[in-house]
């Protein structure tokens, strides 16, 4: 399978490991404690063994966040404002089958997300979107392994033009990934194997003219 070319943990928000960074920015948010609760069991419905969010460490971030230029706040909102796009495109793939429970834990993801009033309102300047971000990257686990394989499941239509439906199409992109880890693994085999035992020949070849 190909690698990912973009995950959120190639550049992890700054979140859990130092709950004051960021504190003395003076940004401020308004977060109802309930609605901080609601957030933090949401996620761990989506992945049980995900950090554990409260408001001081949100305020930390939001601060964080504030302290960046616009751009690259910009920045760090988009690459996972992306990411959140290709989970709903999986979602909504008619060639794909993500089984019931993925289903499940993509619907609580992208339903929160599509409000508009949550724990941060998403009108609120430049940190509206951050705990929609933060909910994603912290549940980014659950959705990881289903995500690559859909990602390289879409390059292989685009560079093999599979025929039949969803089902077949899902089908030949297996085969045919495992018959390339099968070519890599015997070319491994035999990058690693000797052809003759290493040991000198008890008479040496000679060519008679």
């Amino acid at each position: 399978m190909r690698a990912s070319a973009l995950t959120p943990t190639y550049a992890p928000l700054p979140f859990g490991n130092h709950p004051a960074a960021g504190s003395d920015s003076g940004t401020s948010l308004t977060m109802s404690p309930e609605a901080v609760a609601r957030f933090d069991a949401l996620l761990h419905e989506i992945h049980p063994d995900a950090l554990r969010v409260d408001a001081p460490r949100l305020q930390a971030l939001a601060g964080w966040l504030a302290s960046l230029s616009l751009e690259d706040a910009r920045a760090v909102l988009d690459l996972r404002l992306k990411r959140i796009e290709q989970l709903r495109a999986m979602l909504d793939d008619p060639q794909w089958d993500p089984d019931d429970a993925m289903r499940a834990r993509l619907a609580k993801l992208l339903g929160y997300i599509d409000l508009d009033e949550d724990v941060i309102p998403d009108s609120t300047p430049l940190l509206g979107l951050l705990d929609d971000v933060l909910l994603f990257e912290l549940a980014w686990p659950a959705f990881e392994a289903e995500a690559e394989e859909y990602r390289d499941f879409c390059h292989y239509r685009i560079d093999e033009h599979p025929d039949g439906d969803g089902a077949h199409q899902r089908a030949a992109w297996l085969r045919d990934r495992l018959a390339e880890l099968a070519l890599l693994q015997h070319n491994a085999r035999v990058n690693d194997s000797h052809y003759a035992n290493g040991r000198i020949p008890d008479r040496v070849f000679r060519i008679s003219g």
